[in-house]
């Protein structure tokens, strides 16, 4: 059986409608919405409703680590916003959504990246769609398990767990053959981004359950371009499945 893998797709409809060609079935790991494009700084939801200027702004802010001016720059955008904020958010996250969910092959087993807006999944998931988060799921005769978005970070994105809740999907999960989450377990070699020069959170949890149980792979994302993408831990092969939105390729797995 081939499977292929995607993560981190930001708005990549176009790739996504081919992502399933020549598969049996698609596995994407999140990060469906793009809210800011750190490559193209005129792209996403913050650069629409204010220009690339002040994207350009908030980025730089960002990457200085300025976190508190970040927020404060960021928090000044939003309420200048008549109406406020999330009625502006909820229509760009929708028409995202609508669109991506569209693209989507079918079938499909989905799980939450650290930028995507759980709540809303419900109302464009179409039949051959399966989201799973803390869950597993038989696939190709092997025992798939899926655990969803991210842990707290100074970038506050919008799925977010403190360290309890994602630690109880990752038991929840407990033995399986192949592992799919967003982010990686906590490897510095895995979680270190050589373009944005920083390390990115890992889940401590992840990679205890990896030497405890040894499952044959761990996927994931959530890292746009690592150290390295494959780290073998006894058994387990680690993969980070690459930067969907820059690559539109999947990752090709066969079981």
């Amino acid at each position: 059986m081939r499977i292929h893998v995607v993560s981190d797709v930001h708005g990549r409809a176009d790739a996504l409608k081919r992502a399933g060609e020549g598969a049996d079935a698609l596995i994407c790991l999140g990060d469906l919405l793009l809210f800011i494009d750190y490559s193209d700084h005129a792209q996403g939801i913050f650069a629409e409703l204010f220009g690339r200027h002040n994207a350009d702004h908030l980025i730089a802010l960002r990457t200085q680590k300025r976190f508190d001016e970040a927020r404060a720059f960021s928090r000044r955008m939003w309420d200048s916003l008549e109406g406020g904020a999330w009625p502006h958010i909820e229509r760009a996250v929708r028409r995202q959504y609508a669109e991506l969910f569209a693209a989507m092959p079918a079938p499909a087993y989905l799980t939450y990246g650290n930028v995507d807006l759980p709540h809303m999944w419900g109302e464009y998931v179409r039949d051959g769609h399966r989201v799973l988060d803390g869950e597993t799921v038989e696939i190709g005769g092997l025992r798939f398990g899926f655990v969803g978005g991210g842990l707290r970070t100074e970038y506050r994105t919008p799925y977010e767990l403190d360290d309890d809740a994602y630690n109880a999907k990752v038991a929840a999960v407990g033995e399986v053959d192949v592992l799919c989450c967003h982010i990686p377990p906590a490897v510095p070699e895995l979680l270190y981004d050589t373009v944005a020069r920083r390390f990115e959170r890992g889940s401590e949890a992840v990679l205890e359950l990896i030497r405890d149980t040894q499952p044959r792979y761990v996927l994931f994302g959530h890292v746009h371009q690592p150290l390295a993408r494959r780290v073998r831990i006894g058994r387990t092969e680690c993969v980070n499945v690459g930067h969907f939105r820059a690559t539109g390729v999947p990752y090709a797995l066969s079981v």
